[in-house]
């Protein structure tokens, strides 16, 4: 039997753990939460504060395989992603996904930012000048540009049946099924103007959802809802519509 993955992750958001627990549920694994647990919050801590043996993590979300722990979202699929079925062999779809997950933690940044375009240690309220003007250059420029880009992916994967990579489902397609899922959430107007312009992705964003092993999980309580405390957080002055993002741009 395979051995049990821990994930350790913050427990009350979705944040960057959902990339991993998403490829977990899809593949059936057997894994806990742990900070989800009794116990589970001193447990990570442990290890973040490097009393525990092994690799460091800076941050979480990491996993435990065995003794090993592994840190870093792109790293963490790119690791269990063989192990769980969720990439192809074949090395160049290897590359290719990986290369897919790191765009998409860079927009996963660039979204976290709009936020928090100061710093990551003040609260919202201390720099919502800021992150105005930091979430209408998103929305006018870098969502149609990382979202055009996923959508060319998908069209240049003839054979790919709708996917990113290959011809079935992979950890990557989870991932853009998150992120649009969480860009609905955040920036609801903006979004579903440019759902026009990316009918590829849209239609992946269903075909994830309605994966058996996805749909019971979006429609269970691990599945954690967004919320304000997370990446993808709605404050409906950032999600301004074309006239208000002109009125930002001329003050």
């Amino acid at each position: 039997m395979s051995p049990r993955i821990e994930l350790y992750y913050w427990p009350t958001i979705q944040g960057r753990g959902e990339f991993v627990r998403l490829a977990l549920e899809e593949a059936g694994a057997h894994y806990v939460d742990v900070a989800r647990t009794k116990g589970g919050m001193a447990a990570m801590m442990r290890f973040l504060e490097g009393r525990e043996p092994g690799a460091r993590p800076l941050a979480p979300p990491f996993v435990k395989v065995g003794r090993l722990v592994v840190s870093q979202t792109a790293n963490i699929l790119g690791y269990l992603a063989p192990r769980l079925g969720l990439v192809a062999e074949a090395e160049a779809q290897r590359v290719e996904a990986c290369q897919i997950q790191l765009t998409i933690a860079d927009l996963v940044a660039e979204v976290h930012d709009t936020h928090h375009p100061i710093a990551s240690s003040l609260y919202y309220e201390d720099q919502k000048k800021e992150a105005r003007r930091r979430a209408a250059i998103l929305v006018a420029e870098r969502l149609p540009r990382y979202l055009g880009w996923l959508e060319d992916v998908l069209e240049r994967n003839v054979r790919g049946n709708g996917w990113l990579v290959g011809r079935t489902c992979s950890y990557v397609d989870l991932s853009a099924f998150q992120v649009l899922a969480g860009l609905r959430y955040a920036f609801p107007n903006a979004t579903a103007r440019l759902e026009r312009r990316i009918p590829r992705l849209v239609a992946l964003h269903d075909a994830v959802a309605a994966r058996p092993r996805i749909a019971v999980y979006l429609a269970s309580g691990r599945r954690l809802p967004f919320n304000e405390q997370g990446i993808f957080r709605h404050y409906p002055e950032l999600d301004a519509r074309p006239a208000q993002r002109r009125a930002v741009k001329e003050r």
